[in-house]
């Protein structure tokens, strides 16, 4: 019986929460951004656009909300959204911690209570990128933006989906067809959703998006993690995770 991913994400983010909170300070203590697992500076993989300033912005799938926070400190003016009340708590404890304020809603990033066309950049580290059905969260983001308007998501590498066992590291041999690539169910760690890229730029089309860029992630060299579903030789020769970005037509 296929499980509701919402109530199940939900409580696997609720029960990793403290693993996150420890990160948590460092995260928005940051002076620059750094992204995905292997923590690559701004400056290196460019994924927040250069001028924020003065945007309104929407993080789906917030978690502790350091995006939002960086996006903040940078003249945005950002919202955070997040399906865990427990990710969201330390989010609202790192607001106390570093005199920062910005709105924080709980909320599925699939059904997102705001106002259509309130947004300028809608962005997802993670988040609603991989643990939402794309199917329903990449048109509410569609709804979320102006003309103009753009979304920037990083998720796992479709190479690496491809790969992954339910239990360990990835390894040289495809365990899953890439046909058919949507709905995951990890033992134990939740439900993730992945499209092969031509049904995820079909999809982003018929949302009314037109695709400026994938950025394929390459781990820098030496680069550590603090997760063990991928070693540093494996993300050196393929793609670990992947930088989308897409505008709204006007």
């Amino acid at each position: 019986m296929t499980t509701n991913h919402v109530q199940t994400n939900r409580e696997v983010w609720d029960n990793i929460a403290d693993w996150y909170a420890e990160r948590a300070p460092a995260n928005w203590a940051a002076d620059e951004p750094d992204w995905g697992i292997w923590k690559i500076p701004q400056s290196e993989l460019p994924v927040l656009p250069a001028d924020v300033a003065g945007l309104d912005a929407v993080e789906l799938g917030c978690g502790t909300a350091y995006v939002s926070a960086w996006l903040a400190r940078r003249g945005a003016r950002p919202i955070g959204i997040d399906n865990s009340p427990r990710q969201l708590a330390t989010a609202r404890a790192m607001q106390e911690r570093f005199d920062l304020h910005f709105p924080l809603i709980l909320a599925n990033a699939e059904e997102v209570p705001l106002p259509d066309a309130c947004a300028d950049l809608a962005i997802s580290e993670y988040g609603a990128a991989i643990w939402c059905d794309p199917y329903r969260w990449i048109p509410e983001a569609a709804r979320l933006l102006r003309p103009g308007g753009r979304l920037i998501f990083l998720a796992n590498s479709v190479q690496l989906m491809l790969t992954m066992p339910d239990v360990g590291a990835a390894g040289e041999t495809l365990l899953r067809p890439l046909f058919g690539l949507h709905r995951l169910e990890w033992p134990g760690e939740g439900v993730e959703f992945h499209l092969p890229h031509g049904e995820m730029i079909r999809l982003l089309r018929r949302c009314g998006f037109e695709v400026e860029d994938l950025i394929e992630v390459r781990a820098p060299e030496g680069a550590q993690t603090a997760y063990d579903f991928v070693g540093l030789d494996w993300a050196r020769r393929w793609p670990t995770e992947e930088v989308w970005f897409a505008r709204k037509r006007s």
